[in-house]
């Protein structure tokens, strides 16, 4: 099955559960009679549509190509919120359900899933070389100066957990997905605020050098500490429109 139609198929199912939420609220308003078949109206059970995709509370484990959102800084899932419904990312699933919802609305959805503290799956067994893992902890870790790489660490915090308000960890997701991302960067295919650095960094980076990267990182265990960074009040390696506030 290809990306694309298992992206078509959690949609269709998405929509399913959004009309199965939708046909609770038409027999709740239908009288005292049906009130055993309500359910409660509040951001906990809206958000249910997107553990479709996303897993229980939104921890997806390593097992797909869906990531994590639960514990993600606001800002960052706001940011992408918004991508997505404004087409800089590419998941029609993603915009359909997007689409009508407001900005005020995004900042809810994104609160909810930030405040949600859940424990992470095991990290996932790598099946990459020891040389290729060893390239993918040298860039995570220091970067490679000559091609104007930065580390993974410079920017996602030392622990690699994000940095608040709005840069991601890189640690519990899938492989997969992390090669899907910054194999959308190279492409194109995904956008960000201007000056889009992770798209800069990502296009001076080798199709092997996604690999190690991607690999390393998806088999690096959380440490005890999971949260994302409080804000580093230093500048990063690069100017970066998502996190302004950080930006030399």
């Amino acid at each position: 099955m290809t990306r694309s139609s298992i992206f078509q198929s959690r949609a269709r199912a998405v929509l399913l559960v959004l009309a199965a939420v939708w046909c609770a609220g038409a027999v709740q308003a239908a009288g005292p009679a049906a009130a055993a078949h309500t359910v409660p109206d509040t951001i906990a059970q809206r958000m249910q549509a997107c553990t479709v995709c996303h897993g229980k509370e939104g921890r997806a484990t390593h097992s797909g190509y869906f990531p994590r959102i639960a514990g993600k800084p606001a800002g960052y899932l706001y940011h992408q919120l918004l991508h997505f419904r404004e087409g800089r990312r590419q998941n029609a699933g993603m915009t359909a359900l997007l689409d009508p919802l407001s900005d005020a609305y995004l900042h809810d959805i994104a609160a909810y899933f930030s405040g949600l503290d859940l424990p992470y799956p095991p990290p996932q067994a790598s099946t990459a070389a020891p040389a290729e893992l060893a390239r993918g902890q040298a860039l995570a870790q220091h970067g490679d100066a000559q091609r104007n790489i930065p580390a993974c660490v410079a920017c996602h915090g030392p622990a690699l957990t994000g940095v608040q308000p709005a840069i991601p960890g890189l640690l519990g997701l899938p492989r997969d997905y992390l090669i899907g991302q910054l194999g959308a960067w190279q492409t194109g295919l995904r956008h960000a605020h201007a000056p889009d650095c992770m798209a800069q960094i990502a296009q001076t980076m080798t199709a092997a050098d996604v690999s190690a990267v991607s690999h390393w990182l998806a088999a690096q265990a959380l440490p005890a500490n999971t949260h994302p960074a409080p804000p580093a009040g230093r500048s990063l390696p690069l100017r970066c429109g998502s996190a302004p506030q950080a930006a030399q």
